[in-house]
């Protein structure tokens, strides 16, 4: 199962312009009578927004809580906190006991199917029906549907620019790069200073992931890339093997942080918040940091902007292609003794995330905003228009894989970065897993 490229200009204005996502209230009064005022009920929710790391999205979700315990008096919604990589480790520990939270967050395509494959997620395609009809942008249900199912609602919209320090940018008389000649210029020019040039945190090694694939779509194209991972074109091809080899000449350019695979992604997200690096490849997630944390000072904040990963000479890619797709989804756990209570309470969340993403955190949903009605931070508005343009978006490879398949893809990220496997090496182990159907 994978998701196939496709043109999205269409889909970012179905769900981003003019249109209206009936995130408002409404729905409160057949909402509460769905878990009815009986005996008491809790709700075991597990996320990964803590307060430290994600404050304008952990600040939602505790203030939609808040509003349904207040409607639903019987109701307690219990939360358990952890970061992302935590949060993927403990994920997986649950699953092997089948102790799943009642209320959990996914990831969709490959990453979902084991999970379902194992009958761990209860199917919500009846909150689709219900109060959520045509509430989602196009495409972005599809992503968490297995042979005809839906089996977890998402919640963003990601897509990954390279963000920037303009100030940094501004000191060393540096502009935005639209060819990878000018970025590998860039890269000199800021090493030469004494700068780190691009913050990454390769401990995490997905971060590294996204690097790779912008490299392997401008110069494969976004069709050869998908091809790939989803078993139909080796990784063999001469134009991915050069994506690769790319990488490493980056590396030894000394594009990235000091012990980039030794740090984790808040380590290097740290560095650039802090003026340390002057560039960050990062999911849109992250703009609540750049936008509206008050905790981030707002030198900062003004200072940020965005670029769309340059274009190579000779390679078939277009720098209107982005790497990215749905972001987390909320799922139901099957064997959840208070199931019903746990759907209301997904499709009530839902709802209220959809806005409030928008005004209180500037995260992208994957409901509709009517955007004329809100007001937005400039980057979010420039990063929406970026998304109008885009001709295709490649989901993360590591979310495509099914999860040995994606273990293997990420392992091999951190070895092609730290130059222990070659290019060619790196290839025949992706198309050995893939090939296995792990």
């Amino acid at each position: 199962m994978r998701i196939k490229i496709r043109a999205v200009s269409a889909l970012a204005a179905a769900g981003l312009a003019l249109a209206t996502a009936g995130c408002g209230q409404g729905t409160g009064d057949r909402l509460a009578a769905d878990p009815g005022s009986g005996d008491q009920v809790t709700i075991k929710m597990m996320h990964l927004w803590p307060e430290s790391g994600a404050l304008g999205q952990h600040r939602i979700v505790n203030k939609i809580i808040e509003e349904y315990e207040a409607e639903h008096p019987n109701v307690v919604v219990k939360q358990e906190v952890l970061d992302n990589e935590q949060y993927k480790a403990k994920l997986r520990v649950l699953s092997a006991v089948n102790d799943l939270p009642d209320v959990g967050l996914t990831w969709a395509a490959g990453a979902l199917q084991p999970f379902v494959e194992g009958g761990l997620f209860t199917p919500l395609d009846d909150l689709l029906q219900g109060e959520l009809k045509d509430s989602f942008v196009a495409g972005t249900t599809e992503a968490y549907a297995v042979d005809g199912k839906t089996y977890a609602l998402p919640l963003e919209f990601n897509i990954a620019p390279i963000y920037y320090n303009k100030e940094l940018f501004r000191e060393f008389h540096l502009e935005v790069p639209k060819t990878y000649d000018e970025l590998r210029s860039i890269i000199g020019t800021l090493a030469a200073g004494g700068v780190a040039p691009i913050a990454l945190g390769n401990q995490d090694r997905w971060t590294g992931s996204m690097w790779y694939m912008y490299m392997a779509d401008r110069i494969a194209g976004a069709e050869a890339l998908a091809e790939a991972i989803g078993g139909e074109r080796s990784f063999a091809d001469p134009r991915l093997v050069r994506a690769a080899r790319s990488l490493q000449d980056l590396v030894g350019a000394g594009a990235f942080s000091p012990d980039f695979n030794g740090l984790s992604n808040d380590e290097a997200k740290a560095m650039f918040l802090s003026g340390k690096a002057a560039m960050y490849m990062v999911g849109a997630w992250e703009l609540p940091n750049f936008t509206t944390n008050q905790d981030i000072p707002q030198r900062f904040r003004d200072n940020v902007g965005f670029f769309k990963f340059p274009t190579v000479e000779g390679g078939k890619g277009d720098i209107d292609g982005w790497v990215g797709g749905p972001g987390v989804g909320l799922f139901v756990a099957e064997n959840s003794a208070v199931k019903a209570e746990a759907k209301s309470f997904v499709e009530y969340f839902v709802k209220r995330w959809g806005e409030r993403s928008v005004t209180d955190a500037g995260v992208i949903p994957a409901t509709k905003v009517d955007t004329a009605a809100v007001k937005l931070p400039q980057l979010y508005v420039d990063l929406l228009n970026e998304m109008n343009k885009a001709t295709s978006i490649t989901l993360f490879a590591d979310v495509q894989l099914k999860p040995g398949a994606a273990e293997t893809h990420l392992n091999q990220i951190q070895a092609l970065f730290g130059k222990a496997v070659t290019p060619e090496a790196f290839a025949a182990a992706h198309d050995k897993v893939i090939k296995a159907g792990q």
